[in-house]
C-alpha cells in the first residue's frame, strides 16, 4: 500500500526519523511522569480522589493533564499553569508599552518574552500548588499520607512546581528539536489521555 511506502520514506530521512524518534520519546516520558504518585501519599487509596475528578471544573483539569491530576502525581498541574502564564504576557502585551516594545524587537523580544512567561509560571504554580494540596488534604482519609504535615506540604510544593516546570521544557524541545508544537502536542496528548472511560469506550 502507498501509506506504507510513504511512511518507510519518511522513516528513510535521517533527519525527520530523529526528530520523531525524540518526539515520540518525551511523550513517553510526560506519560510516565504522570503515573508517578507525589511522595508521602499512600497510592491505593487515591479512589476518592479519582471519584471527586470525575465531572465539572476538577474533570476539565484532569482531562488537560492527561489524568495526572486524579493520581496525585508529581506532574499534577501539567502544563496548565504555562498556558496561564502565556496569556497573562500576550494581554500585557496590548496594554503595557514595555511588553509591546519587546514584541517588535524580534528575537531577543522574543527571547525575554519567553524568559517572563517561564519565571511567571513558576509564580502561577507556586500558587496552584498549595491549593492543590489542600484539595488532597481534604479528600483524601488521613491515613492515605505518610509523611509529617510539614514535610508532605514543602516537598509536595517543590516536586509539583519542578514538575510543571519540566513539562514545559519537554514541551519547548519537541518543538525546537522534534515535531510540531511541544505544548500544543503535550495538551493534545493529555487530553486524549484523560477522556473518561466511557468516551472511550
Amino acid at each position: 500500500m502507498k501509506i506504507f511506502e510513504y511512511i518507510k520514506n519518511i522513516w528513510n530521512i535521517t533527519e525527520l526519523r530523529d526528530r520523531i524518534s525524540l518526539t515520540l520519546g518525551l511523550i513517553v516520558v510526560y506519560r510516565f511522569g504522570a503515573q508517578v504518585v507525589l511522595p508521602g501519599i499512600d497510592a491505593s487509596k487515591l479512589g476518592q480522589l479519582a471519584d471527586s475528578t470525575d465531572q465539572g471544573i476538577l474533570g476539565l483539569l484532569n482531562a488537560f493533564t492527561g489524568g495526572a491530576f486524579a493520581n496525585a502525581s508529581v506532574f499534577a498541574l501539567g502544563i496548565m499553569p504555562y498556558i496561564s502564564a502565556s496569556i497573562v504576557v500576550q494581554l500585557l502585551g496590548m496594554a503595557i508599552p514595555y511588553f509591546q516594545k519587546l514584541q517588535k524587537e524580534g528575537e531577543s523580544g522574543r527571547r525575554k518574552i519567553n524568559n517572563i512567561t517561564r519565571y511567571l509560571t513558576i509564580l502561577i504554580t507556586g500558587g496552584q500548588a498549595p491549593g492543590y494540596i489542600a484539595n488532597l488534604k481534604a479528600t483524601l482519609p488521613e491515613s492515605a499520607f505518610l509523611l509529617p504535615a510539614g514535610s508532605f506540604w514543602l516537598s509536595s510544593i517543590i516536586i509539583l512546581v519542578t514538575g510543571t516546570m519540566f513539562v514545559m521544557w519537554l514541551g519547548e524541545k519537541i518543538t525546537d528539536r522534534g515535531i510540531g508544537n511541544g505544548i500544543s502536542l503535550l495538551i493534545m496528548i493529555g487530553i486524549i489521555a484523560g477522556l473518561p472511560q466511557s468516551l472511550m469506550q
